[in-house]
């Protein structure tokens, strides 16, 4: 008997899955009281009808993307109104894209050297996941992101460095946070490989001078051609993409992409602890301490994800370590909604099949519930606060929100227990030269 898992059936599935979301949507949006159209999607198409009419993304309130997304969704303002959901099509059709590309890294040496219905049957996570369905074809341009990350991750996988750096620039332009990869993939690209870096020459001296290295020579050891390679193009690429922009939008571009990320204070819908807290600075701003709290809680969430993280897993598994990162600028990112957990959801197929979540299925069954349980259980919170009117900020969604944090500080020590322990690759990739 053939395998449910082949490439057309597993493929038609994630199609046929996102088509049929898709209807639903079009039928919710046209009957129902509540509609399927994420509000998101509607600053999106307003952005894009601005920029079709030579004017800037920026004059539509709460827009806080790259243009680029603007641009993109031109087709949205087009007369005919069946083009209004030509973005919800690009979404779901990055969400395939990026299954493509997980099959293929799963099958290379680098990613598992798997069958293909070994590969398959982890891409389904992403591929055939109602959730992930549901998000891009309620207008979340998250698929977008996603597929440039696996795109970076398969780039590297396959040495073509110069693309990777060309996918890490662009992705870090488009939303910030794939940042965080940058320090994993420059570490991660060492020379000589792992399996060959035996202490060849003693550290303590420049090889054959018997002297004790300086700090340029270090730099110079460190910084390898792939290494090389990976910064300046991807600096290149953020830089010429940002300059552009900025020409072409001046100090709104820079206000509303980037630094107004640094002081955001979205509380609604939001599963962070810190949730309460905005809310109140949003709510008595006069009555809230001096001190910034949205901006002091970057210092944990980005030493931890984009320091400690890669320094202790890049060499293990690269893309195990950026589950690990993203997993962890989620759970301690100040805003958290649900759309940010394609984020690393993504990456969870390359990290599963070694994962503790499987081989000990009663861990992962309890990772599962706890994960689920207790984001129903702010969400009941949530629901008693917005449709009944009742107060529940406390004890209900900030006790709900430490519970669903302590939770997910939990699943990330396993992962980066899992990720530590493992041994080095049996084949290395993305070798210095």
């Amino acid at each position: 008997m053939s395998s449910i898992f082949t490439i057309s059936r597993v493929f038609l599935g994630a199609v046929a899955l996102r088509v049929a979301f898709f209807v639903y949507g079009l039928l919710q949006d046209a009957y129902a009281p509540v509609k399927y159209t994420d509000i998101d999607y509607f600053v999106f198409t307003d952005a894009a009808r601005y920029v079709s009419r030579g004017r800037s993304p920026y004059e539509r309130e709460t827009y806080r993307y790259t243009p680029l997304l603007a641009w993109l969704l031109i087709p949205t303002s087009w007369q005919n109104p069946s083009w209004f959901s030509f973005g919800k099509v690009l979404f779901a059709a990055s969400d395939i894209i990026a299954g493509w590309f997980i099959v293929r890294i799963l099958q290379s040496p680098g990613g598992g050297a798997m069958s293909t219905v070994q590969a398959l049957k982890y891409a389904s996570i992403w591929l055939l996941n109602p959730m992930v369905a549901a998000i891009s074809t309620r207008g979340s341009s998250e698929g977008l992101l996603g597929v440039i990350v696996v795109a970076l991750l398969w780039a590297v996988n396959r040495q073509q460095i110069v693309l990777a750096g060309i996918l890490l620039g662009l992705a870090v332009h488009f939303k910030i946070y794939p940042f965080i990869y940058g320090p994993s993939i420059i570490w991660f690209l060492e020379s000589p490989p792992p399996t060959e870096s035996k202490d060849k020459h003693p550290p303590t001296s420049v090889q054959g001078t018997g002297k004790t290295p300086t700090v340029l020579n270090t730099i110079f050891n460190f910084m390898n051609q792939s290494r090389a390679t990976l910064l300046l193009t991807s600096l290149a690429i953020f830089t010429s993409l940002n300059l552009l922009m900025y020409a072409i939008y001046s100090k709104p571009f820079l206000e509303h992409t980037f630094f107004y990320h640094l002081t955001r204070i979205d509380h609604r819908h939001n599963f962070s602890p810190y949730n309460t807290l905005l809310h109140l600075s949003s709510a008595l701003p006069e009555k809230v301490s001096n001190l910034k709290l949205e901006s002091l809680a970057l210092i944990p969430q980005l030493v931890i994800s984009a320091v400690l993280i890669p320094i202790a897993l890049a060499k293990k598994d690269i893309a195990g370590t950026m589950l690990a990162q993203t997993f962890a600028f989620v759970a301690f990112n100040k805003v958290c909604t649900s759309q940010y957990f394609l984020w690393y959801l993504i990456l969870l197929p390359f990290y599963l099949p070694y994962s503790s979540f499987l081989e000990k299925p009663r861990v992962g069954l309890t990772a599962l519930i706890l994960w689920i349980g207790t984001q129903a259980l702010w969400l009941h919170q949530a629901y008693r606060l917005e449709f009944l009117g009742l107060s529940t900020f406390v004890p209900g969604l900030f006790v709900s929100g430490l519970l669903f944090f302590a939770v997910n500080v939990w699943i990330l020590g396993i992962m980066v227990e899992d990720i530590g322990t493992r041994d080095r690759r049996s084949a290395y990739v993305g070798k210095g030269r």
